[in-house]
């Protein structure tokens, strides 16, 4: 009732406080001038070009008052010439000793005032290329893809200046015509926006105005016309490295040795034509990124890691084609591409030791990326990895080539789309692998999407269908993991260890209310056949599923008595497999709030396990067993960023099992801003998890061959920090630190199986099984660091310094030592260190 209240009270105060517009028609049109000499780069409008060039003046504020007279004017204007493509823009400030100008490094964003210009080259409505600066001369640079999905992985080469002055500041950009995509013709239009952010009043203004309640971002950029002349050439960038590493390899028991390594690739791209583009990477190294965060996973399920290396980073939207992603759902995990598999951990490492390598070395990958005259948008991938060995030769990676094609095709200035892909893997096996992993795969997809009314709605539709083969063997284990459970003993599938062969296929709709001034809604459906299989190139948790799910929300994007914008999201499922069997039933609401002084406050509930649902899963192959219903909440606050102390707080607890099964995490953490150059930012993971019916093991009885399922109760606690430093000399000169100690223990009690799994009583479900006295725990320790020092010596080239260093140690029992006696017994440990210098340099012809 609290709940309810406060937002019907929200409504009514909003209602009452809103902006005022002003009635007026935007000129949606601009002109860009040829520039007869270059304009010197110096942030300063004294250039003939400036002179000559029309200023666009109309910028309107989109936040938080759409449509309202901006607190200060801002003037653009654009030039080109053959190389490059100009853009001054003059921001106007009554106050301009205010005006920050904090450091930080590329492609992150000091809590500062911002001009950004958006380009879409190719005038599609769909596509386009982000450059921002911030008075203190911070780059950030995005590709946009589906009208409005950024993709900050891409860096491109290009330069801006800017200054403070007693007017205000300025940013001068330069592009080279070489970073943008565009049509092989006489004259063109590009799509083209210009942002400003007045951070210390949390104001934005744009020309166009941008429209918070219309879907999109390209699609409601305004018209850049008089650009004639520009030419088609065959641009190639090539940036060749060397790679000296140092490496602790073990040498004995108790003997180390470090290992130098000196390596060299490439990296290059080559302008096909004017809109067609081939990126290549020839050996590449990737020691710089940071490493990934330590996870110990007791589910059924494998864990999910973001790609971080920036060759697959760049122009990822192009590929993305999402498995079960829907308004409700966590959208961007399950995809048909999923990166990290290319050069991926060995997956046979039990046939290597310590001093086996721990990624598969990439001989090469290449991607041309493009778009067509005739508005056909095309991706194609490739890559090959070469053969990793472990102890006398044996194989613990083949060789195996990757591939992924992509297009995708608008019509109606990009309101209705349609779209394939395929994607396939084959791999070398011999006698060490054809039993394990499968020996090719292939996946091919249909998607279609069209908005109308005003662009307001969206049906969108996916079709896949999917197709491995392998040995008996490998197809086995196939229909066994957990993303199928053919086995399952009261399941409807057949079990079939003959088979050489696996197929499914996916199905999709979606129907949502996308733009608009308050309501916006989905609602889905979505099928997956128990033989759908897409992990050798894709991820894909489960398949025999089938899901409806609804989302709602009231946006309240307009200031009112005590905050600045309001969210309020209602969510429902249910889920099923392929057969009917009721998987789960829930509901939640989730409210996130920013309040006047920039704080932003969340809150969530949810209810889950609504009825007679069961898991499939938890026994892993086992009969589905009977699960009671959750019920969980979470909520979070977070600190202006603007502040030399940010402070952020989150917290969840849940409940089930009635009462057996419960758990708490608390991650409080802390950013100090010391100075304008320097930022520190601690966090702490603490959990405690009580777990009554934790998967254990299953066990088969030699003599009876009776399989055992078995579950303990398990007690769990989780602590983890994680520091950062960063210090920015100058935007091109940063020294970034990265370290997080993790540990997880745990003990496990009362083991029992599975007795009746569907009894109504939960205590009928389990019988003791005492095959096991002491079923044990486990004490978990890493600690994972980077220290990335980065020197950007001139446009496009960098120098890299890099330290990583690596701890593990775990124990069968979790042990009774504290938190700080299990982080001396880590660091007791010996470390693996690796030392790196990366120096690369950018070539453009």
């Amino acid at each position: 009732m609290l709940l309810v209240g406060s937002l019907c009270f929200a409504l009514l105060v909003q209602g009452g406080s809103r902006p005022v517009a002003r009635d007026i028609r935007l000129p949606l049109r601009a002109t860009a001038i040829r520039a007869q000499q270059p304009p010197v780069l110096d942030g300063r409008d004294d250039d003939p070009a400036w002179r000559r060039a029309a200023p666009i003046s109309d910028f309107l504020e989109f936040e938080p008052n759409e449509g309202k007279a901006p607190r200060f004017a801002t003037e653009a204007k654009v030039a080109y010439d053959q190389r490059n493509f100009y853009v001054f823009v003059r921001a106007y400030d009554d106050e301009p000793e205010k005006i920050l100008k904090t450091l930080a490094r590329r492609d992150v964003r000091p809590p500062t005032d911002q001009l950004k210009i958006i380009i879409d080259s190719y005038y599609d409505r769909r596509t386009g290329y982000e450059f921002a600066v911030s008075p203190g001369g911070v780059k950030r640079d995005y590709l946009i893809y589906d009208d409005g999905f950024e993709d900050g992985a891409w860096d491109a080469v290009w330069d801006v200046a800017t200054a403070v002055d007693s007017l205000g500041w300025t940013a001068e950009f330069r592009i080279p015509l070489s970073q943008l995509r565009y049509a092989n013709r006489d004259a063109h239009t590009f799509g083209f926006g210009v942002w400003r952010d007045i951070e210390r009043y949390k104001e934005r203004v744009s020309w166009p105005l941008y429209r918070r309640q219309q879907a999109g971002l390209s699609s409601q950029l305004g018209e850049l016309a008089g650009i004639q002349g520009l030419s088609s050439p065959r641009r190639l960038e090539v940036a060749p490295y060397v790679v000296t590493r140092n490496v602790t390899l073990p040498d004995g028991p108790d003997d180390f040795r470090h290992e130098q390594q000196l390596t060299g690739g490439a990296d290059f791209k080559y302008g096909v034509t004017s809109n067609l583009t081939l990126d290549g990477t020839i050996n590449p190294d990737f020691g710089q990124i940071e490493a990934d965060p330590s996870v110990l996973n007791l589910g059924a399920f494998e864990t999910f890691f973001q790609e971080r290396r920036p060759f697959f980073l760049e122009g990822v939207g192009l590929f993305r084609f999402e498995v079960n992603c829907y308004a409700v759902n966590d959208c961007g995990r399950e995809n048909l591409f999923y990166s990290r598999r290319i050069g991926r951990a060995p997956q046979l490492s039990f046939y290597g030791d310590e001093s086996s390598a721990s990624a598969t070395t990439i001989l090469g990958a290449a991607k041309l990326t493009g778009r067509l005259h005739n508005g056909l948008s095309v991706g194609l991938l490739d890559a090959v990895t070469q053969r990793e060995t472990g102890l006398d030769g044996r194989t613990m990676e083949p060789a195996a080539n990757y591939a992924v094609l992509r297009a995708t095709k608008d019509f109606r200035d990009g309101e209705t789309g349609i779209g394939a892909i395929g994607t396939m893997v084959n791999r070398n096996l011999d006698e060490w692998t054809r039993d394990f992993m499968r020996s090719s795969a292939m996946v091919a997809g249909l998607d279609v999407r069209h908005r109308f009314l005003n662009r307001r709605y969206q049906i969108s539709a996916r079709l896949i269908g999917s197709h491995v083969t392998g040995s008996e063997a490998a197809i086995a284990a196939t229909q066994r993991s957990n993303v199928h459970s053919y086995q399952r003993p009261d399941g409807p599938l057949d079990f079939d260890p003959t088979r050489t062969s696996l197929g499914g296929d996916f199905e999709q709709i979606k129907f949502g209310k996308v733009g608009g001034s308050m309501l916006r809604f989905e609602t889905s459906y979505q099928r997956t056949s128990p033989g759908f299989e897409i992990n050798d190139l894709g991820f894909l948790n489960r398949a025999d599923k089938q899901n409806q799910a609804t989302w709602a929300q009231l946006a309240f994007n307009n200031p009112a008595l005590f905050y600045r914008r309001l969210f309020w999201n209602v969510n429902q499922w249910h889920d099923w497999t392929a057969a009917g069997l009721l998987l789960d039933r829930g509901f939640n609401t989730n409210v996130h709030t920013e309040l006047k002084n920039s704080w932003w406050l969340h809150k969530g509930l949810t209810l889950g396990g609504i009825g007679n649902v069961v898991c499939d899963r938890c026994a892993r192959g086992g009969p589905a067993l009977r699960t009671d219903g959750i019920y969980s909440g979470w909520g979070g606050i977070e600190g202006d960023g603007r502040g030399a102390v940010t402070p952020g707080f989150w917290f969840s607890y849940w409940g089930s099992d009635e009462g057996r099964s419960h758990g708490f995490s608390l991650d409080p953490s802390l950013r100090l801003r010391i100075s304008s150059r320097l930022n520190v930012s601690a966090s702490v993971g603490i959990s405690k998890n009580t777990d009554d019916r934790q998967w254990y093991g299953n066990f088969v009885d030699d003599v009876t061959s009776q399989t055992h399922y078995t579950f303990a109760h398990l007690e769990q606690r989780t602590t983890s920090l994680t520091g950062r430093f960063d210090f920015t000399a100058t935007p091109t000169l940063t020294l970034q630190v990265y370290a997080s100690p993790f540990i997880s223990k745990g003990t496990y009690s009362n083991l029992r199986e599975l007795n009746q799994p569907r009894a109504e009583n939960y205590e009928d479900r389990f019988q003791p099984y005492t095959a096991i006295a002491d079923p044990g725990g486990f004490n978990v320790k890493e600690f994972r660091s980077n220290v990335v020092a980065r020197w950007e010596y001139r446009p496009g080239s960098a120098l890299f310094v890099v330290w990583q260093q690596g701890r593990s140690h775990s124990d069968p029992i979790e042990g009774p030592g504290s938190f700080s006696d299990n982080l001396r017994t880590l660091f007791d440990s010996h470390p693996n260190n690796t030392f790196l210098i990366k120096l690369s340099y950018w070539f453009d012809r």
